[in-house]
């Protein structure tokens, strides 16, 4: 570990846990707050009573409580580079722009497509270190679920602890019910199918990895409800009823109807015709959330209009 970009805290310090924090993961808090510190380093302090919530030793899976007061003792951490997190000022805007709904629990965004919902991969930034640096003064952000780069849409973002704790319960049970308007390739002639094959992810396929229909998957459930036929494009309603990666655009290439200027399900010839009529990105959009509100209980319902661009692409397709 190079000396010069590290410091030492030489002073014990006592942190009081607030709302942010409560119901976390002793070891999960530690290693957010300590950032540089190796995580066995970190499992080692608290082994060795180093660490200690209310004068007493703890195990790292103990779950923080509001008031708890956390004792860390002096440990060399990582200097905090405050230009290691770039975020482009279109995607700020955007973000401003995009909010469908706000209360003291949550944010519901309607995602602009082109963005990431967080960095890595290649990617510095994205929607999440986006808001917190449009909104520095609130202490926790989190992402309740994710949506891919080039899918626009509902996103839920958490304000606190315990509402993304609740919203998780909500995405592992049937409590959440989520809707997606795809562009579909070619005539999809059933008004409704149910698509109930298990998925398989991270097979290596072409040197990128790939989530494929498997019995040795997880179960993965889509009903595709047909909106509008056009001459060689379906327009539909994918409503999963489970969460698995990429579901929706693997169910639809099962189908034979792989959605359209998807280049990792697609066919390369059919995206390619597509392309050259204007269709530069996935026509995947999670139109509809719905759930109820996680401190009152009440029936909540979301929509995000479809974007302008795909609009305008599906009124110049050929209706049948």
């Amino acid at each position: 570990m190079n000396e010069a970009s590290n410091q030492i805290n030489p002073q014990v310090q006592m942190l009081k846990i607030s709302d942010a924090n409560s119901e976390q993961r002793l070891d999960n808090f530690l290693i957010g707050y300590l950032k540089g510190v190796p995580k066995s380093r970190i499992y080692r302090m608290v082994r060795k009573g180093e660490v200690r919530v209310n004068k007493g030793r703890v195990d790292v899976s103990y779950k923080l409580v509001l008031g708890d007061m956390v004792r860390i003792p002096p440990v060399r951490v990582a200097e905090k580079n405050q230009h290691a997190v770039i975020v482009q000022p279109t995607l700020k805007f955007s973000l401003e722009n995009h909010i469908l709904y706000e209360d003291e629990g949550f944010i519901v965004l309607n995602k602009p497509a082109g963005f990431a919902v967080h960095g890595g991969s290649g990617v510095n930034s994205g929607v999440i270190e986006a808001l917190r640096q449009i909104r520095p003064q609130q202490k926790f952000l989190e992402l309740v679920h994710r949506l891919d780069k080039d899918t626009s849409g509902c996103l839920l973002i958490a304000k606190k602890r315990s509402v993304l704790k609740v919203l998780h319960e909500l995405f592992r049970g049937d409590g959440i019910s989520k809707t997606y308007m795809a562009l579909l390739a070619g005539r999809f002639s059933r008004k409704k199918q149910m698509v109930d094959v298990p998925l398989l992810k991270n097979i290596q396929q072409g040197g990128e990895r790939m989530v494929v229909v498997s019995q040795a998957g997880k179960p993965a459930e889509t009903l595709f409800t047909r909106l509008k036929q056009f001459q060689d494009s379906t327009l539909v309603l994918a409503a999963p009823k489970t969460g698995r990666t990429h579901q929706i655009r693997v169910h639809a290439a099962w189908l034979g109807h792989p959605i359209v200027a998807d280049e990792r399900y697609g066919e390369d010839e059919t995206n390619k015709g597509f392309k050259k009529r204007g269709f530069k990105r996935l026509f995947l959009h999670a139109e509809q959330l719905q759930f109820a509100h996680p401190v009152t209980g009440a029936l909540l319902s979301f929509t995000a209009p479809l974007p302008e661009d795909l609009q305008t692409l599906l009124e110049h397709e050929r209706p049948l």
